[in-house]
């Protein structure tokens, strides 16, 4: 549970020097007073407001109301006596710290009345200490109006905002529970029905080996062709959880060079039929470093993507026409070129940076797609 003086200091979000001035003004004022008993009083009304004011942020329900309305009689009272007007700005902020609209509305119209009301029959009745502060009883009557409206809709705006970052958590645990829910269906359709069908060929090939040795044999044959299309699956299905298709990076990728205002080209066919999901993968994820670091250090107005697959290899090489690396030896060694680097050496790929102007990044990996089906026996 928070203090009165912790809820205080957030709900208002001014600095604690600040309210110090508002402490020390009204014993100013009060004691410029000529009488015993307005001094006296003036203190004892001080010490009442914020009493109130403490026991405002400590209560519920009407008892926020009541303890708000005490408030509002005592800044009248210090407003008409000392020409004190500065409590209202204490009001204000607490005003707009209501959350229910009705009570909110409620007391800020009574508040807002209570103080024009009483302004001007400060200055019909001539109250020179009113008459003497015009401008700033002019900006207090301004906070009056503004701030708690202003306060009422930044707290509701928070609340709203913490209502959205709470549903967009609650999106992300459904999706997690779909995610969740979709793989063990693809699972379960994958190698349910392949691992039956193996248990049950094994345990036929079992029951064969002393009566039909060939006819045991053929069986652990199907079982093991059953075992490598069940695993080549497998590989595919998680593959296509975790990649990102060069077609779509290359979408991507069009986009963000049209924001830059670089002219893109494409040659060559972004659909890929004779590489792994695993490459493409590995591909699209160094065509966007490749072009992130053209539309952030070449300062070109020009890139080229060319893409030349064959039965045996993929080159993809990024071209621009801006400053290039001149030879610097920092950038060729950059974190951006390094992890390309890594990733194309992780599918046995390369990567090569040839000189000339501008700057072009080749990027070459086998297509695996051959030894992929050989091991599912395809």
């Amino acid at each position: 549970m928070q203090k009165w003086h912790q809820i205080f200091y957030r709900s208002t979000g001014l600095s604690p020097y600040v309210w110090v001035v508002f402490y020390i003004l009204p014993f100013y004022f009060i004691f410029r007073s000529s009488s015993t008993f307005e001094v006296v009083f003036g203190v004892v009304l001080i010490l009442a407001f914020f009493g109130c004011y403490v026991l405002s942020f400590m209560s519920k329900g009407w008892l926020v109301y009541f303890w708000t309305g005490v408030q509002i009689a005592i800044s009248i009272a210090m407003t008409l006596m000392f020409g004190y007007v500065y409590f209202s700005l204490f009001l204000a902020f607490f005003i707009g710290n209501i959350q229910k609209r009705i009570g909110f509305v409620t007391l800020y119209t009574i508040h807002l009345v209570a103080t024009i009301a009483t302004i001007n029959f400060g200055f019909v009745t001539k109250n020179s200490v009113l008459i003497n502060q015009l401008p700033f009883v002019l900006v207090s009557l301004i906070g009056v109006i503004l701030l708690p409206v202003t306060t009422y809709n930044r707290n509701k705006r928070e609340q709203l905002q913490g209502q959205l970052e709470d549903a967009n958590k609650r999106i992300s645990e459904l999706v997690k529970l779909e995610e969740r829910q979709r793989i063990a269906r693809d699972l379960h359709d994958t190698l349910g029905q392949k691992l039956s069908l193996i248990g049950l060929k094994c345990d036929l090939a079992g029951k064969l080996i002393p009566i039909d040795p060939g006819q045991a044999q053929a069986e652990l044959s199907d079982v093991r062709q059953t075992a490598r299309s069940a695993l080549k699956e497998v590989r595919e299905m998680v593959t296509r959880m975790r990649g990102t298709r060069l077609e779509d990076e290359i979408f991507r990728l069009r986009q963000i060079l049209k924001a830059a205002q670089i002219d893109f080209t494409l040659e060559g066919d972004s659909n890929l039929t004779n590489t792994s999901l695993m490459t493409e993968n590995v591909l699209s994820m160094c065509l966007k470093e490749a072009v992130t670091n053209v539309v952030k250090h070449s300062s070109a107005s020009a890139c080229m993507i060319a893409i030349e697959p064959s039965r045996s290899e993929l080159v993809v090489t990024v071209k621009d026409n801006g400053v290039g690396l001149g030879g610097d030896p920092v950038l060729k060694r950059g974190n951006g070129l390094r992890g390309m680097k890594e990733r194309l050496e992780f599918v046995n790929g390369s990567l090569e940076i040839p000189s000339g102007e501008g700057t072009t990044v080749v990027m070459k990996v086998p297509n695996a797609v051959n030894q992929a089906e050989k091991e599912a026996g395809v």
